[in-house]
This record gives C-alpha cells, structure tokens and sequence, in this order.
C-alpha cells in the first residue's frame, strides 16, 4: 500500500483527495489545524489524522515523525494548504499581506523542506503542490492570491530540476474554479467603503462576480481535482502541470495563444 501525506484536509480538494485515495486504498495521512473537530475520518482504519499547521514548523516536523511511525514510507507529499485574499491592495494591512505569503508560500516551502530528507533516504518520491489557474492569469482585486500562486509555480519549476538528480519528481495541479467553501472560510476580504475613489471599480467588479457564481457551471466539482490528483500520482509520466475544469482550460488558454494587451483587454472588459 501507498501512503500520502495532505495538508489541508478539513474541507474543499483536500478533503474530497483524502477519500478519493482512501476509497482506492492507499494509506492517507490527513493533516488539518484543528483533528479535534474531525469525525469521518477517524472511522477509517487506512487514514491518519494529524495536526499540523503549515505556519507552525513544530507540528510539521511532528506530524511527519508520527505518520513515518505509523506507515513507515510516505510516497507522495501533496501540499494543498492555503486560503485566498480579495480585495483592494490599498486596504490590505501588512499583517494581511504577510500572513497570506505565509500560508501560501512559506508554509507550502517548510513543509516541502521537511519532507525532502525522508524522500532522499527512499531514493524517491513525489511533491504535487496545489496552484491554480491564478498562478498563470489574473483577475481584479485578488493581487495577493495571485502574487502567491505565481510564486508557488516558479517554486515547484525550478526546484524541479534539482529533485530530479535525487530521483523525486514535481508536479502541479491547476484548479479552475471549484465549488468548495474557498469563498467562504478559505477567503479573507478586504475592502473600504471610504475609499471612494474605487467605488464604481468594485461596484462593477463585485455585480460581474456575483453574475458568475449564480451560474451552476461556473465551478467544478473538488472531487473532479481529487480524481486529477490521483492521475498525477499513479500515471508514472513525467507530466508537470496539470490543468482542472473548463475555465481553467479556457483562459490559460487563452493568455498563452492572444496578443498580450488584447488579453488584457478582454479581462478588463469582463469584469468592467
């Protein structure tokens, strides 16, 4: 049996990859800030649930002793921990914009960091870090969230290359939208009325979102991302990116085939 190791599994594509593997039994070390809270996966005899908090290097560090314990090889390291950030870059305090580097990139870093020696010793493993669609395009007032999903795709790339020579491989997941409570929990906003001068910027902004959510195929399903996590882990290609949901698809797409100041155009356009 094959183990792996998840940060962020309370909710969302964490939660829907734990079971996916689960059900397909492979061992799972479920890792969430608060395990106290958990009452599904306790019940399952080939999953591990385990505090850790990406910020705290300490529950790192004794989460993976506790998980090499218990399963004795981790196979695969997926880092999926993070939360999102929306909102005017003039509002965000620097607690705010530290805090998301923190979680998204640092903590993301410590725990790749921590997990290497246990790879290198094996002589193999797999790291598939969790980006998104907003690590290649952008949209308004999400500039942190973007700032940190590009980071993590020109992390995982260059690392790439090094891991390589230890026999460790590097893959990237690409989520488009996802119908998970990201905008709920997982989201922290940040705007001021007070500003005025952005007033009909996020008055249009905010109705053009709002239109899009109401659409029912405006996100996919967490558990279409957990079924492209598993093909990541088990197709054996050397495949790097790997991109989930039409939207995602679509614009990716689209910035990398149109003329850079017409796709920047039509972003705007869209939500003006």
């Amino acid at each position: 049996m094959k183990t792996i190791f998840i940060t962020g599994t309370s909710s969302g594509i964490g939660r829907a990859t734990v079971k996916h593997f689960a059900e397909r039994g492979w061992n799972v070390v479920a890792t969430m800030r608060s395990p106290e809270q958990e009452t599904e996966f306790i019940t399952l005899d080939n999953v591990l649930v385990l505090r850790l908090d990406v910020e705290k290097i300490d529950t790192i560090q004794s989460a993976l002793l506790e998980a090499i314990q218990r399963f004795g090889k981790i196979d695969v390291l997926l880092n999926n921990a993070g939360y999102g950030t929306m909102g005017l870059i003039e509002v965000a305090t620097d607690e705010q914009i530290r805090r998301q580097f923190e979680v998204n990139v640092f903590g993301l870093i410590s725990m790749t960091k921590a997990m290497l020696p246990h790879f290198r010793s094996n002589q193999e493993g797999l790291l598939i870090n969790i980006s998104s669609m907003g690590g290649k395009v952008t949209f308004p007032t999400m500039s942190l969230y973007h700032s940190t999903k590009f980071a993590v795709e020109g992390f995982s790339e260059s690392v790439s290359y090094e891991l390589a020579s230890q026999n460790i491989k590097v893959k990237l997941i690409e989520p488009g939208a996802i119908n998970t409570d990201f905008g709920g929990r997982s989201m922290e906003f940040f705007f001021n009325d007070a500003l005025t001068d952005y007033k009909s910027f996020t008055t249009a902004f905010l109705g053009k979102l709002g239109e899009m959510e109401k659409d029912p195929g405006y996100a996919s399903a967490p558990e279409l991302v957990a079924d492209t996590i598993y093909q990541a882990a088990t197709d054996g290609t050397n495949q790097f990116r790997y991109v989930v949901g039409e939207d995602a698809k679509m614009l990716i797409s689209m910035k990398e085939n149109t003329d850079e100041e017409e796709y920047l155009n039509n972003i705007s356009q869209h939500f003006s």
